[in-house]
């Protein structure tokens, strides 16, 4: 789905401006430049309208929240929504990233990042987009040099197909996930989940939602075990944020 252009998106964004966190000149190793205070770091990449990372946030007042969204006209409706529900967080504890998944290591150093989520992420159907969806394996290796040893990648799509193709892509990575569901609301762990926008609409609808998490432990699989690749420049080009 393709967000319209905002009425004065640029004016709205430096209005919220102390909620958007800068390109550090070294990759983030902690929370005190942000935040002041140490705590564990979490990640979710394509953040939508903001409805997860702010409920994340109150649900999770000691943790600190990164929230990554590239397109920018998204992104006003996700700091607009965290500014008007600042009240409601017990500490300042959320910041937006506005900026892509392929550029995810100028910002967090490894090891730093306790927890990943990735919601609801744009599927790229076509055969020729496979490097493109943020399940490949060369974003996922990404991801798991910037997770702690012990942090999780946490995954909630409609999309069964990208669901099976990130099942595959964390196999050849040598990867077991601990949880898997195909219908994420008929299970116990629904209760303490957190939906976004779009999980919400799929739910009234009754589609079931498709969710693991799996934990880093030890390295991934060698290149050669794997036969993977590096991600390339334009790999997220043209995707559109689900919100």
């Amino acid at each position: 789905m393709r967000m319209r252009k905002k009425k004065n998106g640029d004016k709205r964004l430096a209005a919220c401006a102390h909620l958007l966190a800068e390109k550090p000149e070294q990759p983030i190793e902690d929370t005190w430049r942000d935040f002041g205070r140490a705590a564990e770091m979490h990640l979710e990449i394509g953040c939508g309208k903001g409805g997860f990372a702010c409920g994340m946030a109150v649900k999770n007042p000691e943790a600190c929240f990164y929230a990554l969204e590239r397109v920018s006209d998204v992104m006003v409706l996700a700091v607009e929504k965290a500014e008007r529900e600042k009240e409601s967080r017990k500490n300042d504890n959320l910041r937006f990233l506005l900026t892509g998944a392929a550029e995810l290591p100028a910002y967090f150093a490894p090891g730093s990042l306790s927890v990943i989520y990735l919601n609801f992420s744009d599927p790229w159907p076509k055969k020729g987009h496979t490097r493109r969806r943020l399940t490949y394996r060369g974003f996922l290796r990404v991801y798991f040099q910037l997770l702690r040893e012990g942090g999780e990648l946490r995954l909630k799509t409609d999309n069964v197909g990208l669901f099976d193709f990130t099942l595959e892509e964390l196999v050849a990575l040598g990867l077991t996930p601990y949880f898997v569901t195909r219908d994420l609301h008929h299970t116990p762990e629904a209760k303490e989940n957190v939906m976004t926008e779009y999980e919400r609409n799929f739910s009234e609808q009754g589609i079931p939602i498709c969710s693991l998490a799996v934990k880093k432990q030890g390295e991934l699989a060698s290149e050669s075990e794997s036969t993977t690749a590096s991600v390339p420049a334009d790999a997220e080009k043209e995707s559109e944020s689900h919100v």
